[in-house]
C-alpha cells in the first residue's frame, strides 16, 4: 500500500466513524433539540412540538387614515419680522439658533420665541416657520400668538402648495392663541374641533405640523398629563404629551384618535431645543371659548377679581392653622377693586369660587378669567378658624391690571432686621409712612433664605401680628411656638407676599 492510499483509507474510516456516532447519539437522545429563547426571557417550545401556543397578537393603532383625512387642513405659516440691533451673535450675521437655553420651556418659533437668542449688531429681517390649521372654510386659521406676534408679513402655504398672504384677525398673548385670515382660497378643508375636557391620561394623540420646516409631519404618542402649569402665565393649563413635536410644530393641531383637534401644540421641555418626549399643547376647549371674541373684537375680555394670590405651602398651612395646604392665599387686595368692595382681606384663603372648589392657587385665575364681566359670584374663604362667604361683582380685567400670582417658598430663620425709617423707606422705593422692619442681612442657606426672604424686604407682620419696629418684631417671634413655622407678611417693591419661615430645630 502506498502512503497516498494509506491516507485515503484513514480518512474514509474517520468519516464512517463520525456518521455512526451521529446515528447512535440521536437514538440515545444525547443531544436533545435546543430551546428557542423568548423575547420575554423564557424558553419557547420548537415550532414543530405541538404543545406550544402562539403569542397573542398585538393590535397597534394605525393612524394612516386619520393623517390622510386631516393633512389637508394643516398649513405652514411663515412670517417676517425686523429684529433690532444688538451685540453680534455667534455664527456671523445669520447668528445661531433662537434662544431659550436658560429656560427649558420653549415655544417653537426660532427668533420669535418668548426667550430671544442673542440679538445682532445690525437690524435684519428674520423669517421663521410655524404651523396652523383651518377652522372655517371662509379662510380662518388658528395658530399660536407667538407665531405671528409683531410679524410684518405672514404667508400661509397650503398642502396643495398654494400660498396666500394672511392678516391677524385677533390674538391673545395671555393664552398664546391667535386667529388669522386668508382670502382667495376656494378649497379649504376645516378640522373638527373636539372636547379636550374629555381627554384622559394614557390616551393616544397625534401631532401634525411643520417641524424644522418639514411640511405635514405626523407623529403619535399619548397624553402624559393634564392641567400642567409651566410658568408661562396666569392661565397655564397645558396638555402634556410625548408625541414628538419640535420647533416648527408651534400652532399645529394635537388630535385624538377620532381625528378631532384637542389641543394646539405650543411648547416643549428641552435643554437643547429638540424633542425629548415632553411637549405641551393648549386645550382646545380653552381656545373655543376665546375664538369668538378674537373674531368679533380682536382681543379677549376677561373677568377681574382684584387680588394677588399665592400658593398655600405646607408650612403656610401650618402657620394659618389649616388642616391641609389647599386654596389660594390672598397676599394683597387691590385698592378699589371688586374683592375689596366685597370685604376680602389680606390673609384670607379662597377655597371656593362660583360653586367650584379651589384646590390650588393656579386654578383661581382661570376661573375668574372665564367669568362674564358684571356677573355676581359667591366666593368662600377661610379667615382665622372659620369660613366666610362673599358676593363679588366681577369687573373687566384691563391691560394695565395684573393678575400675577405672588410666589414664595418656605423651608427654615437666619436674618438681621432694623426698624424701617422714612429715609430707608424712600431709598427702598416704598411709602415713607410704611411701618415695619427691613431685612438688612440674610444668611445664605439659612431658614430665611430658604423661605425666599431677601435683603431689602420689609416685614409687615409676623403670624398676622403687625410689627411696627424691631422691638415689636422680636416680641412677635417669641409668641410663635417652638419649631413651628412663622408666617411673615413681606412688602417687596410694589407687591406684598406671605412667606412661611420654619426656625431651625
Amino acid at each position: 500500500m502506498t502512503p497516498r492510499t494509506g491516507r485515503l483509507a484513514m480518512v474514509a474510516v474517520a468519516l464512517i466513524g463520525f456518521a455512526a456516532g451521529v446515528v447512535l447519539s440521536a437514538r440515545l437522545d444525547l443531544f436533545p433539540p435546543s430551546e428557542a429563547i423568548s423575547i420575554f426571557g423564557g424558553a419557547e417550545k420548537p415550532s414543530g412540538g405541538g404543545t406550544g401556543t402562539p403569542a397573542p397578537s398585538v393590535n397597534l393603532p394605525d393612524f394612516a387614515g386619520l393623517a390622510e383625512h386631516v393633512a389637508p387642513s394643516v398649513v405652514n405659516i411663515s412670517s417676517t419680522q425686523e429684529v433690532k440691533g444688538g451685540p453680534l451673535a455667534p455664527g456671523g450675521p445669520g447668528g445661531g439658533p433662537g434662544g431659550g437655553e436658560d429656560d427649558p420651556f420653549h415655544d417653537f418659533f426660532g427668533p420669535f420665541e418668548r426667550f430671544f437668542g442673542p440679538p445682532r449688531r445690525m437690524p435684519y429681517k428674520a423669517k421663521s416657520l410655524g404651523s396652523g390649521f383651518v377652522i372655517d372654510p371662509a379662510g380662518y386659521i388658528l395658530t399660536n400668538n407667538h407665531v405671528v406676534e409683531n410679524a410684518e408679513e405672514i404667508v400661509v402655504k397650503l398642502p396643495t402648495g398654494k400660498e396666500f398672504k394672511a392678516k391677524v384677525v385677533g390674538r391673545d398673548a395671555k393664552t398664546d392663541i391667535a386667529l388669522i385670515e386668508i382670502h382667495g382660497a376656494s378649497d379649504l378643508v376645516p378640522v373638527l374641533l373636539g372636547d379636550s375636557d374629555e381627554l384622559k391620561v394614557g390616551q393616544w394623540v397625534v401631532a401634525i405640523g411643520n417641524p424644522f420646516g418639514l411640511e405635514n409631519t405626523v407623529t403619535a404618542g399619548i397624553v402624559s398629563a393634564m392641567g400642567r402649569h409651566i410658568n408661562q402665565g396666569p392661565y397655564d393649563n397645558f396638555i402634556q404629551t410625548d408625541a414628538a413635536i419640535n420647533p416648527g410644530n408651534s400652532g399645529g393641531p394635537l388630535l385624538n384618535t377620532r381625528g378631532e383637534v384637542v389641543g394646539i401644540n405650543t411648547a416643549i421641555f428641552s435643554r437643547g431645543g429638540g424633542n425629548i418626549g415632553i411637549g405641551f399643547a393648549i386645550p382646545i376647549s380653552l381656545a373655543k371659548e376665546i375664538v369668538p371674541q378674537l373674531k368679533s373684537k380682536g382681543h379677549v375680555t376677561r373677568g377681574w377679581l382684584g387680588v394677588m394670590i399665592q400658593k398655600v405651602t405646607p408650612d403656610i398651612a401650618e402657620s394659618l392653622g389649616l388642616s391641609e395646604p389647599k386654596g389660594a392665599l390672598v397676599s394683597d387686595v387691590v385698592k378699589d377693586g371688586p374683592a375689596e368692595a366685597a370685604g376680602i382681606k389680606q390673609g384670607d384663603v379662597i377655597v371656593e369660587y362660583d360653586g367650584k372648589p379651589v384646590s390650588d392657587s393656579a386654578e383661581l385665575p382661570l376661573l375668574v378669567a372665564r367669568t362674564p364681566v358684571g356677573k355676581t359670584v359667591k366666593l368662600k374663604a377661610i379667615r382665622g378658624k372659620g369660613t366666610e362667604t362673599f358676593s363679588i361683582k366681577i369687573q373687566e380685567l384691563k391691560e394695565e391690571e395684573t393678575a400675577e400670582r405672588a410666589t414664595g417658598t418656605a423651608e427654615d430663620l437666619g436674618l438681621a432686621v432694623q426698624t424701617l425709617t422714612p429715609d430707608l423707606a424712600e431709598n427702598l422705593g416704598v411709602d415713607r409712612n410704611l411701618k415695619g422692619v427691613v431685612v438688612t442681612q440674610v444668611e445664605p442657606g439659612g431658614p430665611a433664605a430658604d423661605a425666599g426672604l431677601r435683603r431689602g424686604d420689609v416685614i409687615l407682620e409676623v403670624n398676622r401680628q403687625a410689627v411696627k419696629d424691631a422691638d415689636a418684631y422680636k416680641k412677635a417671634l417669641k409668641v410663635g411656638g417652638k419649631g413651628k413655622s412663622l408666617l411673615f407678611l413681606v412688602r417687596r417693591g410694589d407687591n406684598t407676599i406671605f412667606l412661611a419661615v420654619k426656625p431651625s430645630s
